[in-house]
C-alpha cells in the first residue's frame, strides 16, 4: 500500500473535500480522484460516496481514518529518528507572529541550531489567527503566538510564556499637539499606522476608540512593525504596540507614550501544539527552548 494513498485520503478530510486537497498536496483533481479509487481497490470498500453536489465519508471510511492517522504519526516518529536515537532530526514547521519573531526569538533560534544543526527548521511570521488554524489543521507543528486570538479549547496544548503590556506611542513634535487620548468624544486628526484587520493589538486599541467614541483620520494598514516605527519616529500618526517592541525607540527618545486608559491591557504570549500530534523530539526541544529562555 503506497503511504501517499493514505495521505491524500487524510488531507481530503482535514481539509474538507477533494478540491481543497489538490490544492494542499499540489495535486490535479484528477490525481487525488486516483489516489482513492487506488486506495478503495486495494481495501475493497468505498471510502466516499457523492451525495447532492458533495463527496461525504462513508462508515468504511469514518472507521479507517484513526488507523491512517496512527499509521502516519509513525512514519513521521521513524524519520525524526533514522540512525541516531539521540539526535535531533527532521522537518519542523513553526508559525510566529511578527513581534515575537522580530524581539524575542533570537536566543531561542541561535540555541535550537547548536542544539540541532541536523534538523530542518521552516519558520514563517504569520498572523496569530492564520497561526491558530494551521495549528488546527496539523499544517504547523509549532506556533508562536498571543492566545488572544482564542478559538482554540482543548484542541491546541499550549504553554504561556510571557505576558506583556501594550503602549500607544508617537513621536514626541506629535504627542506635543495631540497628548490626549482619554478625553472621549473627540475627533484626532491623525492616522492610526498598524498591521491588518485581524492584528490582535489592533484589536484591542480599536474597541478602547470605539468605547470612548474617540475617531481617527483614517487608517494605515502596514505589514511590517519596524516601517510601522520608522513612521511612527516620522510624525506620520501614532501606533499601539507591544511595549518591548519600542522599548529602545522609548528609551532614546526617538518615541513617546501617550497616555490611555488601557493601562491593564496586555497580551499572552504562548507556544502551542495540535493536542492529537505526536509530539517529536525536535518540536518538544523547541518548545523547551522557548520555556527556558522568555519565560
Amino acid at each position: 500500500m503506497d503511504l501517499k494513498y493514505l495521505q491524500t485520503f487524510k488531507t481530503i478530510i482535514e481539509q474538507g473535500g477533494f478540491t481543497k486537497a489538490a490544492e494542499k498536496l499540489n495535486y490535479t483533481q484528477s490525481t487525488i480522484t486516483f489516489q482513492v479509487g487506488q486506495l478503495e481497490q486495494e481495501l475493497s470498500v468505498k471510502l466516499f460516496e457523492r451525495v447532492g453536489r458533495r463527496m461525504r465519508l462513508t462508515k468504511a471510511g469514518e472507521q479507517l481514518y484513526p488507523y491512517v492517522t496512527d499509521v502516519l504519526t509513525s512514519v513521521e516518529k521513524l524519520t525524526c529518528f533514522e540512525n541516531d536515537l539521540s539526535e535531533y532530526k527532521g522537518n519542523l514547521r513553526i508559525g510566529v507572529g511578527e513581534t515575537l519573531l522580530c524581539y524575542k526569538l533570537s536566543p531561542v533560534l541561535k540555541k535550537f541550531h547548536d542544539r540541532a544543526p541536523h534538523a530542518k527548521l521552516f519558520l514563517q511570521s504569520m498572523n496569530c489567527y492564520d497561526i491558530r488554524n494551521e495549528l488546527l489543521d496539523g499544517t504547523l507543528d509549532l506556533g508562536v503566538f498571543y492566545e488572544n486570538v482564542g478559538g482554540f479549547g482543548d484542541n491546541l496544548t499550549v504553554s504561556p510564556f510571557g505576558n506583556y503590556p501594550m503602549t500607544l506611542v508617537a513621536s514626541p513634535d506629535i504627542k506635543k499637539e495631540y497628548a490626549d487620548f482619554i478625553t472621549p468624544n473627540q475627533k484626532i486628526p491623525l492616522p492610526f499606522i498598524i498591521n491588518e484587520p485581524t492584528c490582535v493589538f489592533r484589536q484591542i486599541f480599536e474597541r478602547y476608540l470605539q468605547r470612548k467614541s474617540i475617531i481617527l483620520d483614517h487608517t494605515i494598514e502596514l505589514w511590517s512593525i519596524p516601517t510601522i516605527k520608522n513612521l511612527v519616529k516620522s510624525s506620520v500618526g501614532i501606533s499601539y504596540l507591544p511595549t518591548f517592541a519600542v522599548e529602545k525607540e522609548l528609551q532614546n527618545g526617538q518615541l513617546v507614550e501617550i497616555e490611555t486608559e488601557l493601562t491593564d491591557a496586555r497580551i499572552s504570549a504562548v507556544c502551542g501544539y495540535n493536542s492529537s500530534k505526536w509530539v517529536s523530539p525536535a518540536m518538544e526541544l523547541f518548545a523547551r527552548l522557548i520555556a527556558d529562555h522568555l519565560s
